[in-house]
């Protein structure tokens, strides 16, 4: 009977995870996260259960425009480890892209490689995560990391809409040296998500998920 509880505590939380970089097998996932300074839109398709390949386009700039950068790549995510408790799961990902950048403050096209990590914890009502991504060209190291906590206001069904308030801290490289700080009302519902808050210094950010 225990090892039936576990077996469906971990489907529950694998069909509502918080910010799963792939899907189930099969499926298709689309993303998207906007704000003034950072744009990512991805899709990707599961080959496996642990195992998606996608293409990403990431748009990175200064907050007063003096740089900007475009990376367009095919990617590659792949669970590394997951462990599936009664209550809880956590997992460990990589996350990696090889394509081409494009910027105003360096000539012509370039070749780039975007290895990256993230290791996440969740609950039904509990979530935490952390992302660290370094994008490297001839000449040109970029990277972003962040950490995610945050807490649902009520449990719910999987056929419910969750909220969820998230605050993330992450700190862009080609940005500021600064840490960005911006909480996020975070909607659950089904196969997506959508989420929507302002930094510190109230510019807006919007982020999607949608699993297909």
């Amino acid at each position: 009977m225990r090892v039936w509880l576990v077996f469906i505590g971990s489907l529950l939380l694998s069909l509502t995870a918080q910010a799963a970089p792939m899907g189930f097998k099969d499926s298709w996932m689309t993303m998207g996260d906007f704000s003034k300074t950072f744009r990512e839109q991805t899709a990707n398709y599961a080959l496996t259960p642990r195992d998606a390949i996608g293409v990403t386009s990431t748009y990175m700039q200064t907050n007063n425009y003096s740089q900007t950068q475009l990376n367009n790549e095919l990617t590659y995510t792949r669970l590394v480890k997951r462990w599936n408790m009664p209550e809880a799961q956590a997992n460990i990902w990589f996350i990696g892209g090889v394509g081409e950048t494009t910027g105003n403050y360096f000539s012509g096209t370039k070749a780039t490689v975007s290895p990256g990590i993230q290791a996440d914890y969740e609950t039904t009502r509990l979530y935490a995560s952390a992302n660290a991504r370094i994008y490297v060209a001839d000449g040109i190291t970029n990277n972003v990391v962040s950490a995610r906590a945050g807490f649902s206001f009520y449990e719910a069904n999987y056929d419910e809409t969750q909220p969820w308030l998230i605050v993330e801290a992450r700190r862009m490289s080609m940005v500021s040296t600064q840490y960005e700080v911006t909480p996020m009302l975070r909607l659950i519902h089904n196969r997506f998500f959508v989420e929507a808050g302002a930094n510190l210094h109230g510019q807006p950010r919007l982020s999607f998920m949608y699993v297909y």
